[in-house]
């Protein structure tokens, strides 16, 4: 894929991450570059509070998940979208070597700022907090059981629907959509991992 390329599908992704920031509706643009116009009524002052909440906590379970900060989303997605079209590679986890969907997943959030399993498997089953289908936000993490009844596959989702994935032999890395009855059918499980705990000095309060 050529690099100018590369770069527009990056900011075309990520802006819409500075909108999120903003309290303003986020759209990504589709396969083809198409970005759709928003359309948002301001909301009224009695329903304004509840609206900013709903925009920062994703309820699972009854349990309230704090969003991934919008910096640790955008290098996630720029990282995993600056290697769209490296081909598919069982085991493989760099853009020289190839991907397969969990290493994809490692090398876009960075194990020096995250602390992930190497397997799709081992992320589903410990790591994260899950969060409902209708709380995703870019970022997350959605897994699916594809010929199987366990989970075998990871992808991480980018919002309006989208997710970047690499798929299988053969294939890519590639941005697909949670639309496609496919998906659909496969989806098992979302969860959002939220950043390791710096090994810095903590202030303590007297």
């Amino acid at each position: 894929m050529r690099p100018f390329f590369k770069t527009w599908l990056t900011i075309c992704l990520l802006l819409p991450l500075a909108a999120h920031a903003t309290n303003r509706e986020q759209r990504l643009p589709n396969v083809n570059g198409y970005t759709p116009k928003s359309h948002v009524s301001a909301p009224s002052s009695k329903n304004q509070q509840t609206v900013k909440r709903s925009t920062q906590l994703s309820r699972a379970n009854g349990k309230l998940v704090p969003p991934m900060a919008t910096k640790e989303s955008s290098n996630v997605l720029s990282r995993a979208v600056n290697v769209l079209g490296t081909p598919y590679r069982w085991g493989g986890s760099s853009p020289s070597k190839g991907f397969d969907c969990s290493g994809l997943v490692k090398y876009a959030f960075n194990d020096a700022t995250f602390d992930l399993p190497r397997t799709s498997n081992a992320m589903a089953s410990g790591h994260g907090e899950k969060v409902d289908r209708n709380d995703l936000k870019p970022g997350d993490l959605i897994f699916f059981n594809i010929k199987s009844r366990r989970v075998n596959h990871v992808a991480i989702y980018l919002g309006n629907d989208r997710f970047i994935h690499a798929p299988r032999r053969g294939k890519s890395v590639t941005i697909d959509t949670l639309k496609k009855p496919y998906w659909e059918n496969h989806y098992v499980v979302a969860k959002r991992v939220l950043p390791k705990e710096p090994n810095a000095l903590r202030v303590v309060q007297r």
